[in-house]
């Protein structure tokens, strides 16, 4: 500051006056060239709006998780809450997901899924329609080392709306004992549900989950 300024400033404001002054200056014009912190505002997560959910005559739905605990794999359940089912165990997740497990059993249960447009996942050479991924066949010609999963996802920020339909039907026995036990788990935007079925040849072959993206 020059002389003819600070003596302005003296006699105006007095000699303590006059340095407060000169520091409260100082101070903003610091602070009007420091750039303020910027925050990064959070994307909201999509929001998959569903109704009429549906599961097979006997069988209960349930959002059984311990918020806390860990996720186990290969159990088609999101165990710790996270909206999630057997994340961190190799398979794929979206806003869309359904998962089968039956451990070691060596029968030959199948998932597949219909979409709105009719199109089958997995289709009859094993693949997926456009926005869809099929896992893989368990327990296929390896055995899936003893954990069978079948997993479909949607790939996507946006599933197709309709109705969808999810069938769990069992194959082949291969010397295991009916009823094979087979865990349902599927994932429907943030929230996550399942079920647990016995599958036996016959009319309890195969059972049927279902509901609409609107």
């Amino acid at each position: 500051m020059d002389r003819v300024v600070r003596a302005a400033w003296i006699a105006v404001f007095g000699p303590v006056g006059a340095l407060s002054a000169a520091l409260f200056v100082t101070l903003f014009l610091a602070g009007a060239c420091t750039p303020l912190p910027t925050t990064t505002a959070r994307a909201a997560s999509p929001v998959v709006h569903v109704a009429n959910v549906a599961g097979p005559d006997g069988a209960a739905l349930a959002e059984a998780c311990t918020p806390t605990g860990p996720e186990l794999c290969f159990n088609a359940i999101d165990d710790n809450c996270n909206g999630v089912i057997d994340e961190g165990c190799g398979e794929g997740t979206g806003l869309l997901q359904f998962t089968i497990a039956w451990g070691d059993s060596p029968a030959d249960v199948n998932l597949a899924v219909t979409t709105p447009s009719q199109e089958r996942v997995p289709n009859a050479a094993g693949g997926a329609p456009p926005g869809f991924v099929f896992g893989g066949d368990c327990p296929g010609t390896g055995g899936c080392g003893g954990q069978s999963v079948e997993n479909v996802y949607f790939d996507g920020m946006e599933p197709p709306r309709g109705h969808y339909s999810v069938e769990i039907a069992l194959g082949e026995l291969r010397g295991a004992k009916p009823p094979v036990d087979v865990r349902f788990g599927a994932r429907l935007g943030g929230r996550t549900l399942g079920f647990a079925l016995a599958l036996a040849p016959g009319d309890g072959a195969k059972k049927t989950f279902s509901f609409d993206v609107q």
